[in-house]
């Protein structure tokens, strides 16, 4: 039975070799800790049906993890060598040229079975870690091999997270999104974690409406 990382826990470390900008370097997750957060999105291989369209996808939305503090690192069982091929083609090659962050090799398999994502037949299966500054997981999923993840859903989270972590006694209720909040807060009320300061939300969101 695996046992999977545990949210509130520290990620597991890992030192290993990535590709960016075309060059090949080393790359320690620790090496990020206390300075920004970290999305660690795992996909099975290069030249695969979906990978390309999540990684191009996060790739032309960079500009909104910076402002959120964030280093994307995508991690395959590929090798260093095929991470550089797959830099060095276009996108209408399949390829994944002028990518705006690290593509991680783990061609030992060591990274992808301790975040428990390597299945018994040796696929790497698509999968996401948040992790805060302090190196805590705050958040993973792991997904079908067919289906995509949502870029706006992941930035959402990290938003999320980052809004509790500044507002303490704070949480976000469903499909909280930051723009939306800030625009409206004034008329919104807000919800807090203590059960019975809850119950002001509850009471304020639903009293116009038919329970």
């Amino acid at each position: 039975m695996k046992t999977f990382p545990q949210i509130g826990k520290i990620a597991p470390n890992f030192i290993t070799v990535g590709v960016f900008r075309k060059r090949l370097g080393r790359i320690r997750l620790s090496d990020y800790r206390g300075k920004k957060y970290v999305m660690m999105i795992f996909y099975p291989g290069n030249f695969t049906s979906i990978s390309p369209t999540e990684l191009i996808a996060l790739s032309d939305n960079i500009s909104k993890f910076r402002k959120l503090s964030t280093q994307i690192l995508a991690v395959s069982i590929d090798s260093p060598f095929s991470h550089l091929q797959s830099l060095l083609l276009s996108r209408k090659e399949g390829g994944l040229a002028n990518l705006n962050y690290p593509l991680i090799s783990d061609l030992s398999q060591t990274i992808t079975r301790d975040y428990k994502l390597l299945t018994e037949e040796g696929l790497a299966l698509p999968g996401v870690f948040i992790i805060d500054k302090e190196g805590i997981i705050q958040y993973y999923t792991v997904n079908n091999l067919l289906c995509s993840r949502s870029i706006y859903e992941l930035i959402r989270i990290i938003e999320s997270i980052q809004y509790v972590k500044k507002n303490p006694g704070q949480a976000c209720p469903v499909s909280w999104q930051l723009s939306s909040f800030k625009n409206s807060q004034q008329y919104d009320p807000i919800l807090y974690s203590h059960p019975l300061r809850s119950k002001h939300y509850f009471r304020d969101l639903y009293s116009s409406k038919k329970t």
